[in-house]
C-alpha cells in the first residue's frame, strides 16, 4: 500500500555520516553561502574604522607624530559608504526568484556570491583612486548579492520536505550570523596586523573558493542529482506531493499585493532587518564612540550578540518543527508564538541597552536581543514556504525588498543623528529607540495579520488542473 506510507515510512534510515544524505549537504553548503555572504557584507563595517582612524609615526629623534586618517571621510560620508550596498542590493529582490525558476537557483545563488567576491577583492585599489568609485562597487555588490536569498527558495521548495523546512532554514541561517561573528572579530584583528586592505583580500578570496564547491557538490533538483540514494529521492518527492510545488503558474498579483498574510511578512522582515542592521554596521563604532574601545575590542564585543544568534537559531528551528510535528500548536500559532517572543524580547532588551551605561550590561543586553531575536528570524526565513509554496521565492523576494530599505536609511539617518565630532550616550540612545520602537510595532501587526496557512492564490493550478480533469471525463463521454 505504497499511498498509504507516511513521510516518516519513507525516511530513510537515520546515519551519522550526513554527508550521504544530499539534502543535508545543500543545507550545510548553504551555511557556508551565508557565512561568506555576510564575511562580503560585514567587511566595510570593520574596514571603515581602520581607513578613518588617525595613523600615528615615529620620527628619527623618538617623536610620535599624528599623520592623520588614510581617509578623511566624516560621518554623513561613513553613513553612505556603509548604506551603499544596499541601494543595488534592493533593486534585485524580486529578479532572485523570478531568475531563480528560469534558470535555476543554484547558479543565481552561487554566481551572486561569485561577482561579489570578485568585486570585494579590487575594492581596496577602487577605494584608493575614489570615494565615488568605491560607492559603486558596493553598489555593484549589493545587485548581485540582492539575488542570492529569493533564489535559494528555488531550491528549498524542491529539496527540503515540509516537516524539515524549519531546522533546515534556520540551520542554513545561522551561517549569515556565524559569518557576522568571525568577521566582526577576525577582521579587527587582521586589520590590525596586516591592514585594511587584506580584509577585502581575505573575504573576497574565500567567497570564491565556496563558489568552486558549491559549482561541484550541489544540484538543481533530486532529479538531477547523480549522487543522490534512491530512497532519500523517493523520501522528498513522496513529502513534496501533496503540496505540489513542482510546476508554479501564473502569478495572481492583485491577490498577492493584498495578503494579509504577505503583508505581515513584509512588515515583520522590514522590522527585524532593522535592527540587524544597525548593530550589524554600527556596533564598532558605538563601542568606540560611548565606551572608547579600540578596534579589536570593539570587533570582540560587537561579536557576542551574533555568537548568541548562532547558538538559538538551531535551537528555534528544532523548537518549532517539535512543537508542529507534536500539534502543540496549529502552525500559524507557532509562528505568531515565536515572532511575539522574538520581537517583545527584542525591544526589552535594547531599551536596556540604551540606559545601562556600563559596557559589560549594555553588551549583555544586546547578546540577550539579538540571540531572541532568533525566534523572530527562524519565522520570517520560513513563512514565506508555508502560506506559498509555488511562489515562496518571489515571496521572500518582495519582503526582503522591504527588509532591505533600513540597510539603506538605518545607516544614513545614523551618519545625521550621530554627525558631531564628539557623539554623545544621548545621541546614540535615539537610534536604540527607534529600533525597539519597530520591534514593538512588528510584533503587533503580525500578530494581527499573518497566517501559517497556503494561501488560496497559491493554490490555483491545483484547482483549475482538477476542473481540467473533470472537463476532460465529460467531454470523453
Amino acid at each position: 500500500m505504497e499511498s498509504g506510507k507516511t513521510d516518516q515510512d519513507k525516511k530513510p534510515a537515520a546515519t551519522w555520516k550526513i554527508w550521504t544524505q544530499r539534502r543535508y549537504v545543500l543545507t550545510m553548503l548553504v551555511f557556508c553561502g551565508y557565512f561568506n555572504i555576510y564575511l562580503l557584507r560585514t567587511n566595510m563595517s570593520i574596514g571603515i574604522v581602520i581607513m578613518t582612524q588617525n595613523r600615528y609615526t615615529t620620527l628619527g629623534n623618538g617623536t610620535v607624530v599624528n599623520i592623520g586618517p588614510e581617509f578623511e571621510w566624516d560621518n554623513v560620508i561613513q553613513g553612505y559608504i556603509l548604506s551603499s550596498f544596499f541601494y543595488g542590493y534592493i533593486t534585485t529582490q524580486l529578479l532572485g526568484g523570478l531568475i531563480g525558476n528560469k534558470i535555476g537557483g543554484k547558479l543565481v545563488f552561487g554566481g551572486g556570491i561569485a561577482v561579489t567576491a570578485l568585486v570585494t577583492l579590487i575594492s581596496p585599489w577602487l577605494a584608493e583612486l575614489s570615494v565615488y568609485a568605491l560607492l559603486v562597487a558596493r553598489i555593484l555588490m549589493g545587485v548581485f548579492e540582492g539575488v542570492t536569498y529569493s533564489s535559494l527558495y528555488v531550491l528549498w521548495v524542491k529539496w527540503i520536505p515540509p516537516s524539515e523546512r524549519s531546522r533546515s532554514t534556520t540551520q542554513a541561517m545561522s551561517g549569515s550570523y556565524l559569518g557576522a561573528v568571525f568577521a566582526l572579530m577576525f577582521f579587527a584583528y587582521l586589520g590590525e596586523i596586516a591592514g585594511w586592505r587584506s580584509i577585502f583580500w581575505f573575504s573576497g578570496s574565500v567567497g570564491l573558493l565556496w563558489f568552486a564547491a558549491w559549482v561541484y557538490a550541489t544540484s538543481e533538483s533530486p532529479q538531477t542529482d547523480p549522487k543522490i540514494s534512491p530512497e532519500e529521492r523517493d523520501y522528498i518527492e513522496h513529502s513534496l506531493r501533496a503540496s505540489q510545488v513542482s510546476k508554479a503558474h501564473k502569478v495572481q498579483w492583485k491577490a498577492l499585493f493584498t495578503s494579509g498574510a504577505v503583508w505581515s511578512l513584509n512588515v515583520a522582515l522590514f522590522c527585524e532587518t532593522w535592527g540587524f542592521y544597525t548593530l550589524l554596521t554600527l556596533l564598532p563604532k558605538y563601542f568606540k564612540d560611548v565606551f572608547q574601545f579600540d578596534i579589536s575590542k570593539s570587533g570582540l564585543a560587537s561579536a557576542l550578540p551574533y555568537i548568541s544568534i548562532s547558538i538559538m537559531m538551531h535551537v528555534c528551528g528544532q523548537l518549532a518543527d517539535r512543537i508542529i510535528a507534536k500539534k502543540w500548536l496549529t502552525l500559524t500559532k507557532t509562528r505568531k508564538t515565536f515572532m511575539c517572543i522574538g520581537f517583545f524580547s527584542q525591544t526589552g532588551f535594547m531599551l536596556g541597552a540604551a540606559f545601562w551605561g556600563q559596557a559589560a550590561g549594555t553588551v549583555f543586553c544586546l547578546a540577550m536581543a539579538v540571540g531572541l531575536g532568533a525566534f523572530a528570524i527562524a519565522t520570517v526565513g520560513v513563512n514565506a514556504l508555508d502560506i506559498a509554496p509555488l511562489h515562496s521565492g518571489l515571496v521572500f523576494g518582495i519582503a526582503n525588498t522591504w527588509g532591505t530599505v533600513p540597510g539603506i536609511i538605518s545607516p544614513t539617518i545614523a551618519g545625521y543623528v550621530i554627525s558631531t565630532d564628539n557623539p554623545t550616550v544621548e545621541q546614540w540612545r535615539i537610534i536604540f529607540y527607534i529600533t525597539a520602537g519597530l520591534y514593538f510595532f512588528g510584533a503587533i501587526f503580525f500578530v494581527l495579520f499573518a497566517s501559517g496557512k497556503r494561501q488560496d492564490w497559491d493554490l490555483e493550478e491545483k484547482v483549475n488542473d482538477v476542473d481540467l480533469k473533470v472537463l476532460t471525463r465529460k467531454n470523453s463521454k
